[in-house]
């Protein structure tokens, strides 16, 4: 499932203007992390490709579809999203409840429906946990339970928008590794929308914002050469970079051999 944002701009006021002449491409099946400091517009893009805001200006296309008002109910069909604070997804009594919210709502047969909630919550590693109360769980667990959610309406695009941002260490792996396993194992388009430079690794390829702006597009590897513009938009270097960066100041034998192997574990997926 492919998307592409075309000659985009938004303004929450118009004295804030977030986007302008913003265009984006998404191929279908590919992992995109987009990254930017606070305010970039990151998250904006993730409420515009869903039809929560509309742009000033603009198309958005969802797997060649118009996004429009008689369109979104469609597009948001095929879009799942993330959000970043776990308390505010939970709509059901019961881990259970809330991953069959949706599919109770698009009238999915009883046995079908059960059928996706345990798969669904089984592939996150929540099926011990479908009776349970969300408030007896952990902001990680609430994030998998949210995820298992989007993955039981079987939607071909999903958007992490901050999604470990408010997570301890622990969630945040969890979730990591969740997206990893989607990434590897699953035919779907995801955004990872995050400030996480470690988080964005893991993707195909990373979009930076700076100021509404595509500042750098590309491979991990390619956009993680560009150390001093990264640092330049408030985007701190992940330590594995830093010691290629330190390596490379220095005169040493198989230097480049070095080099190579250093940023192929950093980025071993």
């Amino acid at each position: 499932m492919n998307l592409v944002m075309e000659n985009i701009s938004f303004a929450y006021n118009s004295q804030t203007e977030v986007l302008s002449d913003f265009n984006l491409t998404i191929n279908d099946g590919e992992m995109v992390a987009i990254i930017g400091h606070n305010g970039s517009g990151k998250s904006t893009i993730a409420k515009l490709i869903i039809g929560l805001l509309k742009p000033d200006k603009g198309n958005i296309y969802v797997d060649g579809e118009l996004l429009t008002e008689d369109t979104v109910e469609k597009v948001r069909r095929k879009v799942g999203i993330i959000f970043q604070n776990p308390d505010n997804q939970f709509v059901g009594v019961t881990v259970k409840d809330d991953i069959a919210f949706g599919l109770e709502n698009h009238m999915i047969p009883r046995d079908e429906m059960i059928r996706r909630i345990n798969h669904y919550a089984g592939m996150v590693n929540m099926l011990p946990y479908l009776e349970k109360n969300p408030e007896q769980l952990s902001g990680g667990q609430k994030q998998r339970v949210a995820i298992a959610g989007v993955l039981a309406m079987e939607t071909e695009m999903i958007i992490f928008d901050e999604a470990t941002s408010m997570l301890d260490p622990l969630g945040t792996k969890q979730i990591n590794e969740t997206i990893s396993q989607l990434k590897n194992n699953q035919n779907k388009t995801l955004i990872n929308i995050t400030h996480n430079l470690e988080e964005a690794a893991l993707a195909d390829r990373i979009v930076v914002l700076s100021k509404g702006k595509i500042i750098l597009d590309g491979t991990p590897r390619e956009v993680f050469s560009h150390k001093d513009l990264l640092e330049a938009n408030g985007l701190g270097v992940i330590d594995s970079i830093k010691l290629i960066n330190e390596v490379q100041k220095y005169s040493i034998r198989r230097k480049q051999e070095l080099v190579d192997e250093l940023w192929k574990l950093t980025f071993e997926k």
